[in-house]
């Protein structure tokens, strides 16, 4: 190699390590991620929360798969839902969803998903041909709330809350429900947990139950523990659900005698007006009772929801609620109002999940989900598979369809009106 040849390379060389240098100047310093905690969640509209259980068979003894978790986790996270809620820690369920989360994050960074943990509480002799006796606990519920304290503590980056109890304290929960005292008890425990750091300081602890439970309602509810166990969550979860009181509680359902001449379509736009006019009543009727109570504290609901199918009480031949239009309604008005108010809602549900009444396949609670067990998408979502939203994406090989093959016109020959009042009343009787 000649001198020129010599001189050409260490000016390269040169030019070379200035551009460098350069690069590595402008380069910006990494910013760490900031921790999103419950408080940066909850009442945020950015953060769509959802019910979800994986279920896909008759019987919860056959677990849905972490492969199987993560194809819905997958489908959920491009609807913007970043916040799931699990309701017990008994089963490897939920310890598989954390698991699910941690990988899809791992394998990719920007993968988004929080989860509100449910620790199950039940009475004595819950669940057995033994009489429930709803004064004691069981002694099961202390081994299930270390199980939920020791998941929290391992996965600190996706459990931001951590729920005792569903529908624990509602007197019509007759199977398994309790004095607010061992909600209390248990709400008091974890919290000093997390005074201790023995849990993340930054996990919040309520329990979720009926809007009644919370005082919203009968005014029996209205205890001293109650008052406490208010005071003591880090926020209330409510339920409520106006798809139920269309059979037990149907006076805001009926078709006024006013409204008798619309015609159907109408009809039924005014009553799924008066059924979210309904949910926020109950949600208002706790706020009242909180804030009469001299306490400031969130209210956020942690389930409502709207079944598409019932061979019994809901249906054709009882208050004509359950169908997928209906359900559609619900979900569009209920999603609208609780962003506007900076409420966040866990919808009820994700996915149908066949065992809760596996003897009656038509059984309105199998078909509570905004998609159904082979991964179609309901009326509420069709909207999202015309925007090619789940494109790529499927349950049980079948990739992301319409149910119905999307033909209103077919969906709209299961759909009836409410009933007016005389109706009702015959069917009550």
């Amino acid at each position: 190699m000649n001198l020129n040849s010599n001189i050409a390379a260490f000016y390269i060389l040169f030019l070379l390590l200035v551009s460098c240098n350069q690069k590595n100047k402008d380069k910006k310093p990494m910013q760490p991620q900031k921790k999103i905690t419950a408080k940066d969640i909850l009442g945020n509209p950015e953060y769509l929360a959802i019910s979800y259980g994986g279920y896909r068979e008759k019987t919860r003894d056959i677990q849905p798969t972490i492969p199987e978790l993560k194809e819905d986790l997958k489908i959920l996270a491009v609807m913007g839902i970043k916040v799931l809620r699990t309701y017990n820690v008994q089963l490897p369920h939920a310890t598989n969803i954390l698991k699910a989360i941690r990988e899809l994050k791992e394998q990719d960074p920007s993968f988004e998903m929080y989860v509100m943990l449910g620790a199950w509480i039940d009475c004595e002799n819950a669940w057995t041909d033994l009489a429930p006796n709803h004064e004691n606990e069981s002694e099961n519920n202390a081994s299930e709330i270390e199980r939920a304290v020791g998941l929290a503590n391992k996965y600190p980056e996706i459990v931001k809350i951590l729920a005792v109890g569903n529908e624990a304290m509602v007197r019509w929960a007759t199977s398994y429900y309790v004095q607010p005292n061992v909600i209390l008890k248990w709400v008091n425990y974890l919290q000093d947990l997390k005074k201790n750091n023995e849990l993340p300081k930054d996990l919040w602890i309520t329990s979720s139950d009926d809007f009644s439970s919370w005082g919203g309602g009968d005014p029996s509810y209205h205890t001293p523990d109650l008052e406490a166990l208010i005071h003591a969550v880090d926020y209330v979860s409510m339920h409520t659900y106006a798809m139920h009181n269309s059979h037990y509680n149907p006076q805001f359902w009926l078709v006024p005698q006013n409204e008798w001449d619309h015609n159907p379509s109408d009809k039924i736009e005014a009553a799924m007006l008066r059924a979210r006019d309904f949910a926020v009543a109950q949600y208002q009727g706790v706020k009242n009772y909180v804030e009469s109570l001299g306490i400031e504290k969130d209210i956020h609901i942690g389930e409502t929801g709207w079944a598409t199918v019932s061979n019994q009480q809901y249906g054709a031949d009882g208050s004509k609620a359950a169908d997928e239009f209906k359900s559609g309604k619900y979900y569009q008005l209920i999603r609208e109002w609780t962003k506007e108010a900076n409420i966040s809602c866990f919808y009820f549900e994700a996915f149908n999940e066949p065992w809760k009444d596996a003897s009656n396949p038509l059984g309105s609670e199998n078909h509570f989900g905004l998609f159904t067990v082979d991964g179609k998408a309901k009326y509420a979502l069709w909207d999202l598979v015309d925007q090619q939203t789940f494109k790529g994406l499927g349950r049980n090989g079948k990739q992301v369809t319409k149910t119905y093959n999307g033909n209103i016109n077919k969906l709209m020959e299961d759909v009836n009106p409410p009933p007016i009042e005389y109706d009702m009343f015959a069917f009550n009787r």
